[in-house]
């Protein structure tokens, strides 16, 4: 956990890289969310789309981050969190969360940063941006 009290614009949140993300993964999330979609797990279906394979739920991506925030920070000192799904994660991918704060503010005498989020994938694609609101 970090102390929000020594944080500047530009502070950097140590990134979370994952596995690459397999089938079992997919299979897991899909019975742990309740989200079945066959986009996720079939790839014959995948295939019928025009796919070359199944993807993974743009919910895991978020998850990462939640725990790209909740591995820097206390849970409760979480304010807002939001993200804008912008690219799909292929099977097999290995993405990076990231964070770095933009902001520091006093907002009804609580210090909070505004941290701008970001997944990416090893080739470069950003899969996932966002932003979270962390106080003191």
């Amino acid at each position: 956990m970090t102390a929000i009290e020594t944080l500047t614009v530009g502070t950097e949140l140590p990134a979370l890289t994952v596995r690459p993300i397999s089938r079992t993964t997919l299979a897991l999330f899909a019975g742990a969310s309740g989200d079945h979609n066959p986009m996720h797990i079939d790839t014959d279906v995948a295939a019928s789309a025009g796919l070359d394979d199944v993807f993974a739920h743009g919910m895991l991506s978020m998850a990462y981050l939640g725990r790209l925030l909740t591995d820097w920070a206390d849970p409760s000192r979480i304010r807002s969190y939001r993200v804008r799904f912008a690219a799909i994660t292929p099977v097999h991918a290995a993405p990076t969360a990231t964070g770095t704060v933009v902001a520091i503010d006093e907002v009804d005498g609580e210090r909070r940063a505004t941290v701008e989020l970001t997944v990416t994938l090893a080739d470069g694609t950003v899969t996932l941006t966002g932003d979270a609101v962390i106080a003191a």
